[in-house]
């Protein structure tokens, strides 16, 4: 049977819950545990596909085209079995979309649907099917606690420890606890706020652990002033102190024994942690061999978390080949108005996703100056695409070639937008510009098959003016077509 790790977070959001939840899944996987992990957000919106990443960050796409929260990236990036899909992220939006569509159908038998129980029954359901069935599944409580979006998500945890009992669920609370720099005090008020009277314990949940979040290891005049008004052992109090590096937090964890306390509550007896991979993920990332110059051109620069995946994308580069990747982030629009001469000393380029037309001149701006200066340049989704619109314009001679997407006049529509593919279970979805933005987007892991083909070849008015050769305007024998796995 499976046995659940619920996580949540106080005081204010952005503490760490996702990469707390991450590294406690590190650990416990390194003992021999297969772990499932779950995000549950309280935002109405069914997915983050349509929001902003100004507003949550990136959007992580897993394996299988569902769009989530970001901090399913860290999921997979720290839990080998935590192969995130459909069912690891809820949303207050998606519970509600299910519940209000079984009571059209009938399925209540004119009951009337209320929260309790409907609504945290449905929560529940969610859980145990992400859960599947790994032996541990941590669940993550998006927001913070005390926020009124959040309490159905509280009370369907609440009412699963009532179900399975003390020995198959542990809370685990995240909180703050600030250094007061004018007057050198650390304050543990917050924490007691958050656990006791107000938050926590106001609606049924009684914290196993309490994870502070602080600049500087927390004292142990401190941990115990905590667990006192807290009711959590002082063992259970575990300092999550600032690191200079995020891989050496499960290492950290691991030290004042956070997975050992997890353990015991659920009665497993597990072998001891092999944390030796971690411990080669760090030692590389302290001594790197080479150095690297990276510049990252998007429209989303001023919030870092919009391009995270792809940043640890870069670093997981760099650690295997022991080379100290420096990545430069540069806004688009600031190559429109000042030109490509930051992108000078630059050993490689990037250009992620985005969406709408700001800062695209400056996407193909920085292709070109790629392209021309000899710099190795990986462009991702619109990165691709403003690829093949430089080179439309600037090698085939297509002047004012652009997608359809940001000018549905151009007299060269190099990209249009998709109006019709197949999704994972086979059936054809289509698409116009009257069409709901929500959900509408081919993605996840594709499986791609090679067809030969011995005739046909992209219109002439693709291939340009200037004749390229085939290889330059994908004319020849091997087409490459996506599949449905």
């Amino acid at each position: 049977m499976t046995s659940y790790v619920f996580i949540t977070g106080g005081v204010v959001s952005s503490l760490g819950k996702g990469i707390t939840s991450a590294c406690l899944g590190a650990i416990l996987e390194a003992r021999g545990l297969t772990i499932s992990m779950i995000k549950l957000d309280p935002y109405i919106n069914v997915d983050p596909g349509t929001m902003s990443p100004f507003q949550h960050g990136e959007v992580f796409v897993t394996h299988d085209g569902t769009e989530t929260d970001l901090d399913l990236g860290h999921y997979e990036r720290f839990v080998r079995t935590a192969h995130g899909g459909r069912n690891s992220n809820f949303t207050t939006g998606r519970i509600y979309e299910s519940v209000i569509g079984k009571e059209r159908r009938g399925d209540y038998l004119g009951a009337t649907v209320q929260v309790i129980p409907h609504i945290t029954d449905e929560i529940k359901q969610s859980i145990e099917r992400g859960a599947g069935d790994a032996d541990l599944c941590l669940v993550e409580i998006g927001g913070t606690v005390g926020d009124i979006e959040s309490l159905p998500f509280l009370e369907a945890i609440r009412q699963m420890g009532v179900e399975l009992g003390h020995e198959r669920v542990v809370y685990v609370h995240l909180t703050l606890v600030p250094f007061i720099s004018t007057s050198s005090e650390i304050k543990t008020k917050p924490t007691q706020h958050s656990v006791k009277v107000k938050e926590l314990r106001s609606i049924g949940i009684q914290p196993d652990i309490l994870v502070c979040r602080s600049e500087q290891p927390l004292p142990d005049e401190q941990r115990r002033k905590i667990a006192l008004f807290t009711n959590v052992r002082e063992k259970a109090v575990i300092s999550a102190y600032d690191a200079d590096d995020l891989y050496k937090i499960p290492l950290m964890m691991h030290e004042q024994e956070l997975d050992e306390i997890v353990a015991r509550q659920l009665g497993l007896d597990l072998p001891e942690a092999d944390l030796s991979e971690w411990e080669a993920i760090v030692e590389a990332k302290q001594n790197p061999q080479a150095e690297v110059d990276v510049a990252m051109v998007g429209k989303y620069m001023d919030l870092k978390d919009s391009y995270i995946s792809l940043v640890e994308a870069l670093q997981h580069g760099g650690i295997h080949t022991r080379t100290r990747v420096n990545i430069h982030f540069i806004e688009s629009r600031d190559i429109e108005e000042n030109g490509v001469d930051c992108l000078q000393n630059m050993d490689g380029i990037v250009v992620p996703g985005g969406f709408g037309d700001r800062g695209i001149e400056g996407k193909i701006a920085t292709v070109r100056f790629a392209r021309e200066s000899g710099i190795p340049y990986l462009g991702i989704c619109l990165g691709m695409q403003v690829a093949v619109i430089e080179a439309a314009r600037n090698l085939a001679g297509l002047k004012g070639a652009m997608s359809t997407e940001f000018d549905p006049g151009t007299p060269h529509p190099v990209v249009g937008l998709i109006t019709e593919w197949q999704d994972q279970t086979g059936d054809t979805e289509q698409r116009d510009e009257d069409s709901d933005l929500g959900g509408t987007m081919r993605l996840g892991a594709q499986q791609v098959t090679r067809q030969h083909k011995h005739r046909g070849a992209p219109p002439s008015s693709l291939r340009g003016e200037q004749q390229l050769p085939s290889a330059a305007c994908g004319r020849g024998p091997e087409v490459f077509r996506p599949v449905d796995r």
